[in-house]
């Protein structure tokens, strides 16, 4: 492992992690305890505070419990978007000493069906408009489930536009299997004892993979609380702090930096469910939102509203985020009206979020950061696992105290993944990478998403970063497309911004192309669309479109 980037470690931290050897629900009772009457959540206005957030959890534990029949270890699915009742079953499940399987709200009854077989989960959360998806289910391995309204915490007055969604009344639920969120807490069940501890399993978040079914990633209460800690210890949070919450908690990354990283150190969130640059400047003003966690697609639509330099936004001190590279002229104009820097991170499912972030002081662009405490990162070739020196490109393999377990009930995968070097377990990323003469690292792309266009290989990320510079491209994705006398060529599928609809035309997205890139990275193609598909974490599908472009 290169230690060069340790002479730029920020000089307020220490090198090593000490990982507290408690259950993550511990922090539910230590906040609670320091910050009793201090709002935890603030959802369109309405406060939570930590002492009713303890309260509500320990009766969602008594319910699973008692009414549920969930035990120690049992497998709980939490299918939710953002809310209050997310974080609370979240919390609940844990109490109960079970396991918390998040998600994605998107999915339909037959990708659901794969994670109640798979987990072998007999009861999940889940909000009355997704019913019909998961209700299905019901006998199909499940028993019961809990059914929420969002409206339930809409407590106070707002003027914050209110999605339908989480406006929509309560609605009564009939049938066997069937509670309602609030006749659950109103039997005010009460669990007995926290018997989990650092090493059983706390979540499983479910990797989208690139072939086959969804897998499970086993993390335990210590890889969860490492992260939890290690990113408020990283960016110096403290309990004051003020924290827009908007990246979906389902994902690792929104699930550490958005939701557990503030409860761990008592901070207050402003949640909003979907992300709405309006309702998210509005709460800036009005909370004094000092940091928040936004993905590049969430940063250029902010800066897209033309009247973002109304909005008294002097409270913001950071902005983080990972995911896909921060395109560098989105970045500057970020300096340029908030004067902070767009601070990136990099992680996955399987290291429960980061094991790379900037130094927050000397953050380079469209740069993944540098390894956190006690994490031994690796740019690797692929083929022998030789460490390669700075500017070369390999893979990224990581050892390190919040890398999963292995994936639930799939030990050829498990054993796929991992790699022995040098005495250490590793992780194999999968993603291609390199590092700079100061240990910083850089994505290159994913292992197999690279165009070979007569013979010269072609990274789509580095393509994108550099369309991003043209003033009229708000989103960008590269696919590979056929091409007779090359094998593949490059396609861009572009997102125009709306002012400039109807004016720019395909060529001139070529000709510009070929003035600012080398000739083999230029696109030959070029598609418009309204909108990119997207996960529900925000990232562009771009093999959804690359599918979607090979099967005409």
């Amino acid at each position: 492992m290169s230690n060069r980037h340790f002479a730029f470690w920020p000089s307020n931290q220490p090198r090593h992690l000490s990982v507290p050897q408690t259950s993550l629900f511990y922090n539910v009772e230590v906040s609670a305890t320091r910050f009793p009457d201090k709002p935890y959540i603030i959802f369109y206005d309405t406060p939570i505070t930590f002492a009713e957030f303890r309260d509500e959890a320990e009766r969602i534990a008594g319910y699973l419990e008692q009414e549920c029949g969930v035990k120690k270890g049992d497998r709980v699915l939490l299918y939710m978007q953002n809310s209050p009742q997310f974080i609370l079953a979240y919390y609940g499940i844990l109490r109960a000493n079970a396991v918390v399987v998040p998600v994605n709200p998107m999915n339909l009854s037959t990708e659901l069906r794969h994670y109640v077989h798979d987990t072998g989960a007999t009861t999940a959360f889940v909000p009355q408009d997704l019913l019909p998806n998961m209700q299905p289910l019901l006998g199909d391995g499940l028993k019961q489930i809990v059914v929420a309204a969002y409206s339930d915490y809409l407590k106070r007055p707002t003027d914050l536009k209110v999605p339908e969604f989480v406006a929509a009344p309560r609605e009564r639920v009939a049938g066997e299997g069937l509670v309602l969120w609030s006749d659950m807490l109103d039997r005010n069940l009460r669990p007995g004892p926290i018997t989990t501890g650092p090493e059983d399993l706390c979540t499983m978040p479910y990797t989208s993979g690139t072939t086959g079914n969804p897998k499970g990633c086993m993390h335990t209460h210590r890889s969860v609380m490492y992260n939890a800690v290690a990113g408020v210890q990283w960016f110096g949070t403290t309990s004051d702090a003020v924290l827009l919450s908007v990246l979906p908690f389902f994902h690792v990354t929104g699930m550490q930096g958005s939701m557990n990283c503030p409860l761990y150190i008592g901070a207050t969130i402003v949640l909003l469910p979907r992300w709405d640059r309006e309702a998210a400047a509005l709460c800036v003003e009005r909370y004094k939102i000092s940091g928040a966690q936004l993905i590049s697609t969430m940063v250029v639509d902010f800066l897209s509203n033309p009247k973002v330099d109304q909005y008294d936004l002097s409270t913001m001190s950071r902005i983080r985020g990972g995911g896909a590279a921060m395109p560098e002229a989105i970045a500057q104009k970020l300096t340029d009206l908030l004067g902070i820097h767009y601070v990136e991170g990099y992680g996955m499912s399987e290291t429960m979020a980061a094991t790379h972030i900037n130094p927050p002081d000397r953050p380079k662009k469209q740069c993944l950061g540098v390894p956190i405490y006690d994490v031994d990162a690796r740019v690797v070739d692929p083929a022998d696992f030789r460490e390669l020196p700075p500017g070369e490109t390999g893979e990224i393999i990581v050892s390190a105290p919040q890398v999963m377990n292995g994936y639930w009930n799939n030990r050829e995968a498990t054993e796929a993944a991992f790699i022995e070097l040098d005495g250490k377990r590793f992780l194999r990323t999968g993603d291609l990478a390199t590092t700079d003469e100061d240990g910083y690292f850089f994505m290159v792309d994913r292992l197999k998403r690279m165009i070979n266009a007569s013979g010269f290989k072609v990274w789509p990320a580095e393509v994108e970063a550099l369309m991003y510079q043209h003033p009229a491209i708000k989103e960008a994705c590269i696919i590979a497309a056929r091409d007779a006398k090359r094998g593949e060529t490059v396609k861009a599928v572009v997102v125009l911004k709306d002012e400039y609809r109807g004016k720019v035309g395909e060529q001139d997205i070529i000709d510009w192309s070929r003035q600012n890139m080398a000739a083999y990275k230029c696109p030959r193609i070029i598609e418009f669309m309204d909108s990119l598909p997207k996960s529900g974490s925000g990232k562009v599908q771009w093999r959804e479109l690359q599918e979607r472009d090979l099967a005409v």
